[in-house]
């Protein structure tokens, strides 16, 4: 009895899925490839989904070149992520080459670089390694593996 309560219930509704989907896409922007893997998970074929993408798409509750630079944007000011992370995650979602350069462009290189110098600082900060070569091999793999170029990494470390 208690796993029927559990189990989600289908949605057969076309109508009742697109209001759905449309609120889902109203709470925050959406990649399509999200959007279709939410729309499977409510039990919905093929055919269905991919008219009710269209619709979103047609109502403008789904734009990949919007969501690419709020993803861009977002994972840059409240995570910190570099250029190349940013892209392997829209790379992720689905999102086409031309969008990402979009959403990439987004960013500003003043503040890019100024968030860079402000990861090294910190990282800095709290490495504790005493050799200098060491010390700055660790702050350069920390920030690269946040996402940022190597020789924009390296560069900075250099005149840091």
């Amino acid at each position: 009895m208690q796993e029927e309560s559990t189990k989600k219930k289908r949605i057969t509704d076309k109508g009742i899925a697109l209001a759905k989907a449309e609120h889902y896409c109203a709470y925050q922007e959406r990649s399509q490839q999200e959007v279709r893997t939410k729309l499977y998970e409510w039990g919905l074929w093929t055919d269905a989904v991919e008219e009710i993408i269209s619709e979103l798409i047609i109502n403008n509750f789904l734009n990949e070149e919007r969501f690419a630079k709020a993803y861009s944007q977002g994972k840059f000011r409240m995570k910190g992520w570099g250029r190349i992370k940013i892209k392997q995650g829209l790379k992720f979602k689905g999102i086409s080459e031309n969008c990402i350069k979009k959403g990439l462009a987004i960013i500003d290189p003043e503040e890019y670089e100024q968030k860079l110098a402000e990861i090294i600082k910190k990282k800095s900060a709290v490495e504790k390694e005493k050799n200098e070569l060491k010390r700055n091999y660790k702050i350069a793999s920390y920030a690269i593996s946040r996402g940022f170029e190597a020789d924009l990494v390296w560069e900075k470390i250099k005149n840091f």
